[in-house]
């Protein structure tokens, strides 16, 4: 995944001011997963790309970078 992801991932939780330990126990993660994921060391598999996404009410082609809504 390239650092797209990662760069919105972070502005889409700052956005609802959440802590990523906010954001982790919304999704059912943990926070080091979602550290991990928002500096790109960690690559979301489809369940986790779709939980956000839905989370956030953003499409999957927004979180990856192939559109800009």
């Amino acid at each position: 995944m390239n650092i797209i992801f990662a760069e919105r991932l972070k502005y889409l939780r700052k956005e609802k001011g959440l802590s990523q330990a906010e954001l982790a126990k919304e999704l059912n993660l943990t926070q080091r997963k979602i550290s991990y994921l928002e500096t790109g060391q960690f690559e979301p598999d489809l369940k986790i790309l779709w939980e956000i996404s839905s989370y956030f009410g953003v499409t999957c082609d927004y979180l990856i970078g192939k559109s800009e809504y």
